[in-house]
């Protein structure tokens, strides 16, 4: 199998260079636009950028008010810090993400709990988070509860892994009945839609990353979605060290965070946001070559719940077992095409190894047999 993936990769991108998993493309105005701000010299946090670009972001996803950070987590941090989350609280996610979404937790003072993910997602099942809070939880007058330690659970974040959302629907209805807060690590997820309405969107906050290897890139950057104007505009102060609007005195009315998105980021994002739709309908094409490359193979490709309308962020393949997988990982990446096995789930990592956790069954079955294939998009596809 790995001769023939090799072969077929290198013809998809044309190219006996190394292929890498995915790599930002720039072909529109991101070069007149970032000029223009170096120009402007307003190149760090105030410029018009910055709001063009939270602008651009709330009309694509619907969401009631975005507001820009300097990246990913930071996007989550503040998401986590404007739905309550205190120190010593316990915040509910998935084993199998990536180490951001429990960093962002872990400087909260929080500690997380890890729950399985679905086979229809890859992201939280709604059926092991229920299945821990019936287990763990006791429900009080002031919320959930956990029975052992008293600590109180205050939150839970799916994460929509490689872009593929979750099953929301069913994560708010226990997460109603639980009265916990749903804040979604839709850091893989722009151009990923639920039924129609964009991932990040159903939760109290959403948070989302433009990484260099994202569909979309500003270089370094995030943003949070908020579900009210009114949250929006808290979260713009709070992430912008909670200054206090004044023509000329610093007065700051909180410990805010110094997470605002710099115009030159924003920039790159404005233009990268004009190619958006051109870069999802290039990589669902690609999506669609890779399954039915894999169809006859014993290797399963990954695809969107039947629900959803996935980004197809990163590819990836289910392979029949642990030594297939590695003799894919050994010989695709000795032969120039850059695959990679997916996360080590958040328990076997130092930091985290104590934290409460459910059966992680199929995360653990994941760990073992996944394996992401190059994503970039491809030109002859354009």
């Amino acid at each position: 199998m790995t001769k023939q993936f090799v072969s077929f990769v290198k013809d998809l991108y044309q190219t006996n260079e190394f292929i890498p998993l995915h790599a930002p493309t720039f072909a529109g105005n991101e070069q007149q636009y970032v000029a223009e701000t170096i120009n402007s010299t307003f190149v760090s946090s105030v410029g018009k950028f910055v709001d063009d670009f939270e602008n651009h972001i709330e009309i694509y996803t619907g969401t009631a008010k975005a507001v820009a950070t300097v990246n990913g987590t930071a996007a989550l941090h503040a998401a986590l810090y404007m739905a309550g989350v205190k120190a010593n609280d316990i915040v509910i996610t998935q084993a199998l993400t990536f180490v951001a979404t429990c960093n962002a937790l872990h400087h909260m003072g929080a500690q997380p709990a890890f729950v399985d993910v679905s086979p229809i997602s890859l992201g939280l099942c709604p059926k092991a988070l229920e299945l821990f809070l019936d287990e763990y939880a006791v429900l009080t007058e002031t919320g959930p509860v956990h029975k052992a330690t008293k600590q109180r659970i205050k939150a839970v974040i799916p994460m929509h892994t490689f872009g593929h959302p979750v099953e929301l629907h069913e994560l708010i209805a226990v997460c109603a009945k639980w009265q916990v807060s749903l804040i979604e690590d839709a850091a893989e997820s722009l151009g990923s839609f639920y039924k129609g309405q964009h991932t990040g969107t159903f939760g109290d906050y959403g948070a989302i990353s433009f990484n260099g290897n994202k569909v979309i890139t500003t270089g370094g950057g995030g943003i949070v979605l908020c579900k009210t104007l009114d949250a929006g505009k808290r979260t713009k102060h709070v992430t912008t060290t909670a200054k206090v609007p004044h023509p000329y005195e610093f007065y700051h009315d909180e410990a805010g965070f110094n997470y605002r998105m710099p115009n030159l980021n924003a920039a790159l994002g404005c233009a990268q946001m004009e190619s958006l739709g051109a870069f999802i309908d290039n990589k669902r094409k690609l999506a669609l070559m890779y399954a039915d490359f894999f169809s006859s193979s014993a290797y399963k490709f990954v695809t969107e719940p039947d629900y959803a309308k996935s980004n197809y962020w990163l590819n990836a393949i289910i392979c029949p077992d642990h030594q297939s997988r590695e003799a894919l990982l050994k010989n695709s990446n000795a032969n120039g095409v850059m695959t990679r096995p997916i996360w080590k789930l958040m328990h076997r990592l130092p930091m985290f190894k104590n934290a409460f956790r459910g059966d992680l069954s199929y995360s653990e079955f994941i760990e073992r047999h996944l394996v992401n294939i190059p994503s970039s998009p491809v030109k002859s596809l354009g």
